[in-house]
């Protein structure tokens, strides 16, 4: 893998943790070590199947062994992610619109969406942003994160954490 393709991220001070579902507990930090090592990501798409009863998005690693993620997602989750990689704008903005467009107003820069942890068929998502008081992590859904990544001027990358998809894959 290239150096690009593959991140050795620090942890930046305690991340922010919220109580709804598919948010890391206070209890289960994302990441134990002071670093971890990252995968780039590619959003190929989303798709919408009748016959699941979830819309998927589909990640794929950006350099071999091309490891491949599909993750479910709420109906509303999902539309919201076809639009942002569409760059789609609906008539009204949307939740993840309008944070992209406080994000440009206050300065503050969408570092990476990341995917931290999978956990009982769940994945745990952290949105790394850059304001102009410094670098802050926010626990969120993945779904979230990977939105409003894609909803920049200039997406910011997906990373996806090694042991993630260690635990996937091996």
């Amino acid at each position: 893998m290239s150096e690009i393709d593959t991140l050795e991220v620090e942890s930046v001070g305690e991340p922010a943790t919220g109580a709804s579902e598919g948010d890391a507990s206070p209890e289960a930090p994302a990441n134990d070590a002071n670093s971890a090592k990252f995968s780039v990501m590619s959003v190929e798409t989303v798709t919408f199947d009748l016959t699941d009863p979830s819309p998927v998005v589909h990640l794929m690693e950006a350099a071999p062994p091309f490891r491949y993620l599909a993750i479910p997602l709420a109906l509303g989750a999902a539309t919201a992610m076809h639009q942002a990689i569409g760059g789609v704008d609906g008539r009204r903005p949307g939740t993840h619109e309008l944070l992209g467009e406080v994000f440009r107003r206050t300065q503050i820069d969408v570092i990476a969406a990341r995917i931290v942890r999978y956990e009982g068929g769940v994945f745990f998502g952290q949105l790394d942003l850059m304001t102009p008081r410094g670098r802050e992590v926010f626990d969120c859904r993945t779904s979230d994160a990977i939105t409003i990544a894609m909803r920049q001027n200039v997406p910011a990358p997906v990373l996806c954490a090694e042991e993630v998809l260690a635990a996937l894959y091996d």
